[in-house]
């Protein structure tokens, strides 16, 4: 599938602050929701000024091209000048070259918080009246849900891995990322804020997202640009938690000594320096990772910082560089993203690929849209992925991906 150049409009922005309007994903109204939040900061969108689909290889300079001719056109008056204030779109990229299909939306409003300071923007063809901003009603869960495996049943996956295992074991590459799906489907169209309000309510340390159809509750930061300062948080290798504070303690520590996932782990950090170093100045890569505790799991995490070159590349940019990343693709990465289009067995969509928001200046957030589903009327496909080395057991990376699914799963579930 192809796009036709989107036209470029003339828009209008204006940000006015405003006094604490309370919880963020409590005004969301049904009129094209959005969300980019966590620990209940950063902005919730509604309605559609202008969006930009693209396709193919050429997805992100198609988007990264046509963003910078709106920026150049639009009249932009902010009285608040945070991170999110101003004009601002959305954004969310396919994983593969093909079919590729992504977009960058322009909202029509936006309500931001950052510290201890609230905005909302409107955005138009021309000046938009600033909405009242009041509590909605809240969303009513998914009606009969009922979920079955998606491409591939747990045995059939199963026996991918073993299949991935075999090549590895052969010195064909380090590592592959095989992820697989889960069909939910309900007895009436699903709103979307009824999940988003429980990933952002139980999951906050992570990135709350939605964008066009793809929404979850992200941990992995794949970068952030503002003001001349990059960072990208790296997660690989995991564990589930049990639930007992100190045998999870103790699991931490055996995660933190595992050859296999610092193997792992140590792949995807390099993957990202690599990437970013032509785009900075100076890097500092820690040498050891730490134990990031979620609800659910925990991960070996790594934060990788960098000054920007003077030009400095936009952050939508910079996400194209660092995508795929060995965190989600493998080692080598050109290898690995080949053997994922031959033996995975179904097309991932968005799942795995870049999201999050930009600015006029360049700066943003991008994401990996992991503990992610793409959302259709009354149809969600859930997505989980795992990283597979030569020590793999696919019985184990089964359990992995099983508890991977959990977040997106349960806020999906009734009250």
């Amino acid at each position: 599938m192809t796009h036709e150049p989107s036209p470029v409009p003339r828009l209008v922005a204006r940000t006015q602050e405003i006094s604490d309007p309370g919880p963020l994903l409590d005004l969301l109204p049904v009129d094209a929701p959005m969300t980019w939040l966590r620990r209940g900061e950063g902005v919730i969108t509604w309605g559609v000024a202008a969006e930009c689909r693209t396709s193919g290889e050429a997805r992100f300079s198609d988007a990264s091209t046509w963003w910078r001719n709106v920026v150049r056109v639009a009249a932009v008056a902010d009285e608040v000048e945070v991170p999110g204030s101003g004009l601002i779109c959305l954004g969310s990229f396919a994983f593969a070259d093909e079919p590729g299909d992504s977009v960058l939306v322009i909202p029509r409003v936006v309500v931001g918080r950052r510290g201890d300071r609230f905005w909302v923007t409107t955005i138009g063809s021309a000046a938009v009246e600033t909405p009242r901003l009041e509590t909605q009603d809240a969303p009513e869960p998914p009606v009969n849900l009922v979920f079955a495996d998606g491409a591939l049943s747990g045995a059939e996956w199963e026996g991918v891995v073993w299949e991935a295992v075999l090549h590895l074991n052969a010195g064909e590459l380090d590592k592959v990322v095989l992820a697989r799906d889960l069909i939910a489907t309900a007895d009436a169209p699903i709103d979307v804020r009824w999940p988003l309000r429980r990933l952002g309510s139980e999951y906050e340390m992570c990135w709350t997202f939605h964008v066009d159809g793809l929404f979850g509750a992200t941990p992995e930061l794949l970068v952030r640009r503002e003001k001349g300062l990059v960072t990208s948080r790296v997660l690989a290798g995991t564990i589930r938690r049990t639930g007992d504070d100190e045998h999870d303690l103790t699991l931490a520590a055996t995660l933190a000594r595992s050859s296999k996932d610092l193997e792992e782990h140590e792949y995807a950090v390099r993957s990202v320096a690599e990437a970013l170093e032509p785009y900075c100045t100076s890097m500092n890569v820690p040498e050891t990772p730490f134990v990031l505790h979620l609800p659910n799991v925990m991960h070996l995490a790594t934060d990788v910082a960098g000054v920007a070159h003077d030009s400095g590349a936009s952050v939508l940019e910079l996400a194209a560089a660092l995508h795929p990343s060995a965190a989600v693709g493998g080692t080598p990465t050109k290898l690995a993203v080949e053997m994922i289009a031959e033996i995975e067995g179904m097309d991932r969509g968005r799942y795995a690929g870049p999201v999050g928001w930009m600015n006029a200046h360049g700066d943003g957030e991008f994401g990996i849209a992991l503990r992610s589903a793409e959302i259709d009327g009354a149809r969600v496909r859930l997505f989980a992925g795992c990283g597979i080395v030569a020590g793999s057991d696919p019985e184990a990376e089964l359990a992995e991906a099983q508890a991977k699914f959990v977040p997106v799963r349960d806020s999906l579930a009734g009250a």
